[in-house]
C-alpha cells in the first residue's frame, strides 16, 4: 500500500497558492462596471453597478445590497464572516450539537441571532413567499447541497437580482472572495481571510505537534462506508498548515462513485488499511465516537488506536466555513497547546 504525504512546509506554501489561487479565480467570476481592478482604486459606490458571472449566468447588481437573502445555508456563515447585510437566511430542521433552535449551524448562530437575521424558511423547505416577503435586494443560492435553489433561479431573479453558486467545489475563502465581489466588500473577505491565516500560522508555532503522520477521517462504525480525507480536502489542508504531516488513504480503497477532491470512502472491512495515519482527528465525531473507534475490535492495531491519538473535532467540524474552521484550530490548540 502506498500513502501519499504532505509536509508541514509544503501544506503551507499550498495554502498560500490556494489563496493566490483565490484571487484569480474570483477575479474571473466578476465582471465589474468598472473592473474588479478599477474598483480598488475608487469608493465602493463608484464600483456599482456591477455585473457578475455565477453559476447560472450573468446578474446586474444596480447597488450596494443592504438586505441580502440567502437560500444557501451552507454559505451563511462565510457572508457574516465578510460582515454582508444578511437580513434572512434559510434554515434546517435543528439538531442537537450541530444547529440552533433556529436551525441555524451551530458555528455561527450567535453571530447570526446578534445581527438580527431571520429564518428565511425552516427545514431546508423552499417557500418563494418568504423571498418575497423578505424584501431583499440580492438573493444568493445554490446549484449544490440540501440548500440547493437553483431550479427557482428564474422566480427568485424576478424578485431581486440573484447571483447562484457552487459552494462545493469551493473553499470557504474562495466562497468568501466570491461573496465579497457580489457585495462590493472585497476587503472586508479580504481582512477575513488575512486574520484567519494569522491565527493558523499562531498556533501552528505554538503547539506541539506529535511526531509521525496524520489524517482527518469520519467514522461511521462499521455500518456504513467511513471516509479518510484527501490532501486536497480542505480538512488536510487546514490541518496541514497547523504543522501536521498529512497521509490519505491508497486510492485503490476508494469506493466514491463519483470523483471527489474532500474524502475517500472506504468500506468498513477496509478501514484498518486506511486509517494508517499515526494520529486520526475524527471530522464530525465526539467522545463517544473516539471511544466507538478505540474499541471497535477490527481496529485495535492500527496506529492511532495502539497510540491513543485520536481526537474529535466536534459536530461542526464537516462543514467548513471561516466559523467551524476557526473552531477545528481552537480544538488543535487545545489538545496540542501544553
Amino acid at each position: 500500500m502506498v500513502n501519499r504525504t504532505v509536509s508541514t512546509g509544503v501544506a503551507l506554501a499550498a495554502a498560500a497558492l490556494l489563496l493566490a489561487g483565490c484571487s484569480s479565480a474570483a477575479g474571473e467570476e466578476t465582471a465589474a462596471e468598472p473592473t474588479a481592478t478599477g474598483a480598488a482604486e475608487e469608493t465602493v459606490e463608484a464600483a456599482f453597478p456591477r455585473t457578475v458571472t455565477h453559476e447560472l449566468g450573468e446578474t446586474v447588481i444596480e447597488e450596494q445590497p443592504e438586505r441580502v437573502v440567502t437560500t444557501a445555508l451552507s454559505v451563511t456563515g462565510n457572508l457574516l464572516a465578510i460582515d454582508a447585510p444578511v437580513v434572512a437566511s434559510a434554515a434546517s430542521t435543528p439538531r442537537a450539537g450541530m444547529t440552533d433552535d433556529n436551525g441555524f449551524f451551530a458555528q455561527w448562530a450567535d453571530v447570526a441571532v446578534e445581527r438580527g437575521v431571520e429564518v428565511l424558511y425552516p427545514n431546508l423547505e423552499f417557500d418563494l413567499e418568504a423571498v418575497i416577503a423578505s424584501e431583499p435586494d440580492l438573493i444568493i443560492a445554490s446549484t449544490t447541497g440540501a440548500d440547493a435553489a437553483a431550479d427557482y433561479y428564474d422566480e427568485l431573479s424576478a424578485i431581486a437580482p440573484t447571483v447562484v453558486i457552487n459552494y462545493s467545489d469551493k473553499t470557504w475563502q474562495e466562497v468568501a472572495t466570491i461573496a465579497g465581489e457580489w457585495t462590493g466588500l472585497e476587503d472586508q473577505a479580504a481582512a477575513a481571510i488575512e486574520g484567519f491565516d494569522a491565527r493558523v500560522a499562531e498556533v501552528a508555532a505554538a503547539i506541539a505537534q506529535p511526531e509521525g503522520s496524520a489524517q482527518a477521517i469520519v467514522f461511521n462504525n462499521l455500518e456504513h462506508d467511513s471516509a479518510v480525507g484527501k490532501l486536497t480536502g480542505p480538512h488536510a489542508t487546514l490541518l496541514g498548515a497547523l504543522g501536521f504531516e498529512i497521509v490519505e488513504a491508497d486510492a485503490s480503497l476508494d469506493t466514491s462513485e463519483t470523483a471527489r477532491d474532500d474524502f475517500a470512502f472506504v468500506a468498513p472491512e477496509n478501514l484498518s488499511a486506511a486509517f494508517t495515519g499515526d494520529s486520526l482527528f475524527l471530522v464530525n465525531g465526539d467522545e463517544s465516537t473516539q471511544e466507538a473507534l478505540a474499541s471497535t475490535e477490527l481496529l485495535q492495531e492500527i496506529p492511532a488506536v495502539v497510540n491513543g491519538q485520536i481526537y474529535p473535532l466536534g459536530p461542526t467540524s464537516f462543514r467548513i466555513d471561516y466559523f467551524s474552521a476557526l473552531t477545528i484550530v481552537e480544538d488543535v490548540e487545545g489538545y496540542f497547546g501544553g
